[in-house]
């Protein structure tokens, strides 16, 4: 039961690491705010892999092929994933914003049984079942009309982001189990610590070169807003760390119902920092989601 604790705490560094990155949408655009995540966190991910392989004593394992297509993949989704994150955090408030990203559960069960073979057991299901609803009643196109809005702007600017967000950040999760999954080590923390080095570094060249070619100005402006930045990239990393481990235990699905706690951590980062109101249906969707994270944490 380990992977319960290590999700509870990514999903809580990543709530503060969304709000850093809030900050700096602002300052720096989307890409710019979504450079930052790999850019700067990237040396702490580097330090974690050395701390793990120095405390356990086994050797950095070498990787196969498959584990380099697993990265790729994963990294070129979660760029796309955050960045459409960021959008839709723009659109609406920050605990609704973050609501809209959690699309993934279901589309992280689909791909994790069809890509991996993970089981997906009744309970699990109805876990993801009621995470569901308790994000389509955060996030709803009218508040007014929550279930009959969610067909009718099912084709919405919000809806098309929030789902695109879920997709990225589902194939990703998807993708990074799978990555730690061929790794020829028995420990589960260098195989995660080796997958998140390889995959950030990924990120920071493909993401970081892109934006060098056609806006080096917003490269410049990261580089000048290191102080907020330093911060975001190692909450950044703290989060990714935890992810990354849980995915290595436990089979995705588990893991990202289970990490459904954030809407908790981000109604009171909203409440507290944002001075953002929450509405009855709000509290409604949140209770829904605080029942499939019991279910996760029970079964």
């Amino acid at each position: 039961m380990l992977w319960i604790p290590i999700t509870v705490f990514a999903a809580f560094a990543q709530t503060v690491r969304n709000a850093a990155q809030r900050h700096l949408v602002t300052e720096l655009g989307t890409l710019g705010a979504t450079l930052v995540r790999f850019l700067y966190g990237l040396p702490f991910a580097v330090a974690w892999l050395a701390i793990v392989v120095a405390a356990t004593g086994i050797a950095i394992p070498t990787p196969p092929l498959a584990f380099f297509g697993w990265c790729v993949l994963g990294a070129v989704s979660q760029v796309a994933g955050t960045a459409l994150l960021l959008q839709t955090m723009r659109a609406r408030n920050f605990a609704v914003g973050v609501a809209y990203s959690k699309t993934e559960v279901v589309q992280v069960a689909i791909l994790s049984v069809t890509m991996l073979g993970d089981p997906l057991s009744l309970r699990m299901a109805a876990a993801v079942a009621a995470g569901t609803v308790g994000v389509l009643l955060l996030a709803p196109a009218d508040p007014q009309r929550p279930f009959r809005s969610l067909v009718e702007g099912f084709t919405s600017r919000a809806a098309l982001l929030g789902l695109g967000c879920g997709a990225g950040l589902a194939m990703a999760s998807v993708a990074y189990r799978g990555a730690a999954l061929t790794l020829p080590t028995t420990s589960f923390l260098v195989a995660a610590a080796t997958a998140l080095v390889v995959a950030q570094t990924m990120q920071t060249v493909l993401l970081g070169g892109w934006l060098l070619a056609r806006s080096p100005d917003v490269v410049l402006r990261t580089l000048a807003a290191w102080r907020v930045s330093l911060f975001a990239g190692f909450m950044g990393a703290a989060a990714s760390a935890g992810w990354f481990t849980a995915f290595a235990i436990q089979p995705v699905t588990s893991v990202r119902t289970l990490g459904l706690i954030e809407m908790v951590f981000s109604y009171g980062v909203s409440r507290r920092f944002f001075r953002e109101q929450i509405t009855r249906r709000e509290l409604a969707g949140m209770a829904m989601l605080a029942l499939a994270v019991l279910t996760i944490a029970t079964g």
